[in-house]
């Protein structure tokens, strides 16, 4: 599609040339939900660029403004400026020095010998658009921010590798098998859903324990192998591809391993885009079963290390906005590139 067709479609109007009541309905509950969906992640993107001090003002700002400074001779330090309006009703601009309740004591940076007090009502901070590009740069240099990065990159691949190999199998099992107890099967797998994650954390955290995998990547990699719902997702697929190419395969003395992988898999690449999706989502989201599994430094997952910029006393959320918008990324990234699979993938599951 182009930009041309693109544009012909966005401005389409039932009425023709003019506006109707359904046209402005459709395009505003449309602009509603663009908003919806994406003023939050714009205000998050907007915020990992300011300062420590500008997230904490009120009323909050949307633009990542500072307050500009000046040198001022006799001063260590840059005094933040201020537009001050006179009692005559005129302004200038003074630098701030100090503030004792609420009187600003001030000076005139081109005179800094005279002393001058205003009510902080008749003061106005002198703002200008600054990003701080520290907040991305300091915690790569301080917090071995690409360790946990690493991490995480290792376990959402090879988990997600894990997950579509063994619920494909698993899938081509129940789909494409007759045996007694196939439905009773489907069922039992289908239940687990139901089961809190909560309920099974101490169990498995006990099995992993006695195989020895924590504070190893191991161990937030195998628990969660396979999935209900991909094996689900997976098996209503694969219940459409017609079992006579099977039967072709089985005459030219296939074996069901090549059935497999070379006609089942290729024909169901749709549902598997999409459970890829959702296990790279599943597995670089996941904050509280790494949490658990995990105590080393060296080990931490990104979701667990966004903790190491929470303190005692001080939560530095500048830091935590920052990066993560970082970890957003690789998500837009898959979605970008496998949403097209979605639609075909859900839409084809389950038909027959």
């Amino acid at each position: 599609m182009t930009a041309t067709d693109l544009g012909t479609f966005l401005t389409r109007r039932r009425g023709g040339r003019r506006w109707h009541i359904t046209d402005i309905l459709t395009y505003g509950y449309l602009a509603l939900g663009v908003l919806m969906m994406f003023g939050p992640v714009l205000w998050l993107v907007m915020s990992s660029f300011k300062t420590q001090a500008g997230l904490l003002e009120f009323p909050p700002r949307f633009l990542p403004l500072s307050q500009q400074e000046i040198t001022v001779e006799g001063f260590d330090k840059p005094l933040p400026l201020f537009e001050v309006t006179e009692p005559d009703g005129q302004t200038r601009v003074l630098a701030q020095t100090r503030r004792v309740g609420l009187i600003s004591q001030m000076v005139d940076p081109e005179n800094p010998s005279e002393r001058i007090e205003v009510h902080i009502n008749d003061r106005t901070p002198i703002r200008r658009l600054s990003f701080a590009w520290e907040n991305y740069i300091t915690p790569l240099q301080q917090f071995n921010f690409l360790r946990y990065l690493t991490n995480s990159v290792v376990v959402t691949v090879v988990a997600t590798l894990i997950t579509l190999v063994i619920n494909s199998m698993a899938a081509f099992g129940l789909a494409k098998y007759e045996f007694r107890g196939r439905t009773s099967i489907m069922v039992f797998i289908i239940g687990t859903l139901m089961i809190p994650i909560t309920v099974i954390l101490v169990p498995v955290f006990l099995v992993v324990t006695k195989l020895g995998m924590n504070n190893s990547l191991w161990g937030v990699i195998i628990p969660g192998a396979a999935t209900p719902t991909g094996v689900f997702l997976l098996r209503q697929y694969m219940l459409t591809i017609p079992d006579e190419l099977m039967d072709a395969a089985r005459m030219d003395r296939a074996s069901e391993w090549q059935i497999y992988w070379r006609i089942v898999l290729p024909l169901a690449l749709p549902a598997i885009a999409v459970l890829a999706i959702f296990s790279v989502m599943w597995r670089w989201n996941d904050f509280l079963w790494p949490l658990i599994i995990l105590t080393r430094n060296e080990v931490y997952t990104l979701q667990i290390g966004l903790n190491a910029f929470q303190g005692e006393l001080q939560v530095q959320w500048h830091f935590v906005l920052a990066m993560t918008v970082v970890t957003l990324l690789p998500i837009t990234l898959v979605f970008a590139f496998l949403q097209r699979f979605i639609t075909t993938g859900i839409a084809n599951t389950g038909m027959k």
